[in-house]
């Protein structure tokens, strides 16, 4: 039997994904080869976790222009795609990962490619023709094809399921606010992936700023890009890995990244997702269990901001402590289908 797998991690939130699936893969006598993009982040949280990996992307190109963009990615194909002729896997699987799908292509071996994201046109049609399975969850809007397995689940209960995170209370003093302290995490993002290109979200960070915490509350805030000197010292500063923790005791989630707002979901914690994008998990965390509140329009901001001080002003945690055990009961454990998946098709 040939062992040998090969992950490949593009986002800081890939390394949550496949981090509980490593360590049980590993310890069942398989070879996992981690290969990394070259994110500063995703780098950190892997030293973090102890998963031994390689670098791909040997540009260090900033992503201020589509050229720059093109560079750099074709930097990281290469290196991926030299890293799979090197260690011949059975299957290389990564989430949305188009390098590796098209590896599966050139060598011998089988890849399986997750995927949460329908906005991602560019780089969908250019990995799921070469990708040999599509697993989306089942809100997944869209049929991709006879490639396509849907299962019950979102990427973000890989590792925020309770089988496999357990909230640790200490982070409350990283940030100096005591259990009955009241404070909400804002995230920003960049806007320089593929996926991002053309979609937006807020427009004023300080008048949201300062509507949040005209309710009493402490607001921090997470950040890929400077933050205006006015709230400047509102950055959160922990330590990456931690950032769960945080989220399981805040009040709320605002903020531009669907990742976080899911996870956030997932934990009981309502979210505010403020994007000119929509996705269909997103949608469905709204629709089916109210954990999730999706605004896109051209009044998403403020629309947004009264959603977030209605529920600051009327906060109950049994509500959102209830519709998470909903959520609970009907999902599974992603790590768990994602070992399945991988080890059913070693050869």
């Amino acid at each position: 039997m040939n062992s040998d797998i090969v992950i490949g991690i593009g986002h800081p939130a890939h390394v949550h994904f496949y981090k509980n699936a490593i360590k049980e893969l590993s310890e069942s006598g398989y070879k996992v080869h981690v290969v990394s993009k070259r994110r500063p982040l995703a780098i950190d949280l892997l030293q973090n976790y102890g998963i031994e990996h390689k670098v791909a992307g040997r540009l260090r190109i900033q992503h201020d222009s589509l050229l720059k963009t093109a560079l750099s990615f074709a930097s990281f194909e290469l290196d991926m795609i030299n890293e799979a002729r090197k260690h011949n896997p059975s299957v290389v699987t990564g989430v949305g990962n188009i390098p590796l799908s098209h590896a599966s292509a050139i060598f011998d071996c089988e890849s399986l490619i997750f995927t949460d994201t329908e906005h991602a046109e560019l780089a969908n049609r250019i990995t799921f023709p070469f990708a040999d399975r599509i697993y989306t969850p089942d809100c997944y809007i869209g049929d991709i094809g006879i490639k396509q397995v849907r299962y019950p689940s979102y990427h973000e209960l890989a590792y925020l399921h309770p089988k496999r995170f357990e909230p640790d209370p200490t982070v409350l003093d990283d940030v100096n606010v005591n259990p009955d302290d009241s404070f909400v995490i804002l995230r920003l993002v960049a806007w320089n992936a593929i996926h991002d290109m053309g979609d937006s979200g807020f427009e004023n960070l300080h008048d949201i700023v300062t509507a949040l915490e005209e309710t009493g509350v402490e607001v921090f805030i997470t950040s890929e890009a400077p933050l205006p000197e006015s709230v400047s010292d509102r950055r959160l500063t922990i330590e990456p890995h931690r950032i769960h923790d945080l989220m399981y005791y805040a009040d709320l989630f605002i903020g531009e990244s669907a990742t976080m707002a899911t996870e956030s979901a997932v934990l009981g914690t309502p979210a505010i997702f403020v994007s000119s994008s929509r996705r269909g998990y997103t949608n469905e965390l709204e629709d089916e269990y109210g954990l999730v509140f999706n605004y896109s329009g051209p009044n998403r901001q403020i629309n947004g901001l009264n959603q977030a001080i209605s529920i600051l002003d009327e906060y109950d945690e049994t509500v959102w402590r209830k519709r998470r055990e909903q959520l609970l009961k009907e999902k599974i454990d992603t790590t768990d289908f994602i070992i399945d998946q991988i080890t059913s098709r070693q050869s």
